[in-house]
C-alpha cells in the first residue's frame, strides 16, 4: 500500500486520491489558496458560507473584532464591493445593499420609528411607499401625515404639530417630478430633531447628493438607474457610521439580503452610470421640449422645463431622464391605444433602463385609487410617465408623435 503522505494532494484541505470518488467529487478543487494577483473585475462570490482554518479566527469574525465573512446573511465580498462604491458616490460613511428598493425603505424606517412615532411624508411620492406607511407602519402604531413638500410652511407645521420622528421625501417626485428644496427641509428636520430620509432613486448620485443638504439617510432602488439594464432587482440604504452599525444589526435579523450575482450586475451597471444618465437627461430634455409644442399634449412635467426655476441641488446641468405628460382629453382607452401604438418605446412598470419605457400611473402605481382620488393627487386620467433611455432623441420623438396620431 502506498503511504498516504506519498499521494499528491488535490487541494489545500488535503483531499487525496485515496478518498472515495464521491468525496473527491465534492471536495477536490475547493478552497484553493487565493492567487497572488488580483482580478481586474470583482468576482461573483457565489457562496453562502465561508470556511476558516482557525476556529479562533472564525470566533473573532463572529465577534466583529476582525474583518471577514462567515455567512451570506452577514455579508459577502461581492455585495461589500457594491456597498463600497455606493457609499463613495453618495458621500456617506457606509451603505447596506438589500434585495429591493421597498426593502431599503422598510429597513430605513424600521430603524427610526416605533409605536407612537409619527412620519411626515411627501404626498407626491411612489404610491407603494404610501401603502407601506399606512398598511405596514400604521399597523405598528406609527402615524403618517402627507404634505406637499413644495409648501415649506406645511412641512414645518406638520412636523411641529405631530412632533414627527421622520421626514421622508424623494429628490425628484414620482410621478409629477416635483423638486423640493432639500436644504430647507433639512433645516426643518434638524430643528425638530427628526431623521431626514431622502429617496434618491430618480436623481442618482450623479445628479444629486442629498447628504450635502442635510439628509441623514439616503435610500435607492438600485433596480433602476444604478443597475440600468432591466436585469436586476435591488436596493440600498446609506448613512453615517453610527446609523450603519444599527442598520446592519437590524438588516441581519430582517434578512432582505441581495444575492452576489445581483450585486455584481449592479456593480457592472454603475460603471456606466454617468454616461447613461447624461444621455438619458439630454433625451428627456429634448422629448419634453418637443411635447410642450405638440397639440395633443395638455401638460408636460420635467424639472427646469422652459427655464422654470428649480432648487439649486443638482451637481451638474442635467435634470434626469424622467418626464411625465398629460394627453389632452385622453381616456383610459385612449392611453391604452397610445401605448400599444408605440414601436420603439416599451410599456413596462419600471424605469432607469437603457431602453425608453412608459408607464400609465392610473393603471400601475395609482391603481388603488379611483379617478376622483387620482385627480385629487394630480394624476390625471391621461397622465403618462416616461423614462428616457439612451436611444437617439429624434427616434423617441418620432415614436411618440406617431403613437399620438393613433388616438
Amino acid at each position: 500500500m502506498i503511504p498516504t503522505s506519498a499521494v499528491p494532494k488535490s487541494e489545500s484541505r488535503g483531499t487525496t486520491r485515496l478518498h472515495g470518488f464521491a468525496s473527491r467529487a465534492v471536495h477536490a478543487g475547493e478552497q484553493a489558496p487565493y492567487p497572488d494577483s488580483n482580478p481586474a473585475s470583482t468576482p461573483i462570490y457565489a457562496s453562502s458560507n465561508f470556511c476558516f482554518q482557525s476556529m479562533t479566527k472564525l470566533d473573532a469574525v463572529f465577534e466583529g473584532t476582525e474583518p471577514g465573512y462567515v455567512y451570506g446573511r452577514y455579508g459577502n465580498p461581492t455585495v461589500a464591493a457594491l456597498e463600497t462604491v455606493l457609499a463613495d458616490l453618495e458621500g456617506t460613511d457606509g451603505a447596506i445593499a438589500v434585495s429591493s428598493g421597498m426593502a431599503a425603505l422598510h429597513l430605513a424606517l424600521l430603524h427610526e420609528v416605533q409605536a407612537g412615532d409619527h412620519i411626515v411624508a411627501a404626498s407626491d411620492m411612489y404610491r407603494a411607499i404610501h401603502t407601506l406607511l399606512t398598511d405596514v407602519f400604521g399597523a405598528l402604531g406609527v402615524g403618517t401625515t402627507l404634505v406637499d413638500v413644495l409648501d415649506l410652511e406645511a412641512v414645518q407645521a406638520a412636523v411641529r404639530d405631530h412632533r414627527s420622528r421622520v421626514i421622508l421625501i424623494e429628490t425628484i417626485s414620482n410621478p409629477l417630478l416635483k423638486v423640493p428644496d432639500l436644504a430647507a427641509i433639512g433645516a426643518i428636520a434638524r430643528a425638530a430633531h427628526a431623521t431626514y430620509i431622502v429617496d434618491n432613486t430618480f436623481a442618482t448620485p450623479y445628479l444629486v447628493n442629498p447628504i450635502r443638504f442635510g439628509a441623514d439617510v439616503v435610500v435607492h432602488s438600485t433596480t433602476k438607474y444604478l443597475g440600468g439594464h432591466g436585469d436586476v432587482t435591488g436596493g440600498a440604504v446609506l448613512a453615517d457610521a453610527d446609523r450603519i452599525q444599527g442598520l446592519t444589526a437590524l438588516h441581519r435579523l430582517a434578512g432582505a439580503v441581495p444575492g452576489p450575482f445581483d450585486a455584481w450586475l449592479t456593480l457592472r451597471g454603475i460603471k456606466t452610470l454617468p454616461l447613461r444618465v447624461r444621455q438619458q437627461s439630454e433625451n428627456a430634455a429634448a422629448v419634453a421640449t418637443a411635447l410642450v409644442a405638440h397639440p395633443s399634449i395638455a401638460a408636460v412635467y420635467y424639472p427646469g422645463l422652459n427655464g422654470a426655476a428649480v432648487p439649486d441641488i443638482f451637481c451638474n446641468q442635467h435634470r434626469g431622464g424622467m418626464i411625465s405628460f398629460e394627453i389632452a382629453g385622453a381616456s383610459r382607452d385612449d392611453v391604452f391605444k397610445f401605448m400599444e401604438a408605440l414601436r420603439l418605446i416599451r410599456p413596462t412598470t419600471s424605469l432607469g433602463d437603457v431602453y425608453s419605457l412608459v408607464l400609465y400611473p392610473a393603471m400601475a402605481t395609482h391603481r388603488d385609487l379611483d379617478p376622483e382620488q387620482c385627480a385629487a393627487v394630480g394624476v390625471a386620467e391621461g397622465l403618462v410617465r416616461m423614462s428616457c433611455g439612451i436611444e437617439d432623441a429624434a427616434d423617441l420623438i418620432g415614436d411618440l408623435e406617431q403613437a399620438l396620431a393613433n388616438i
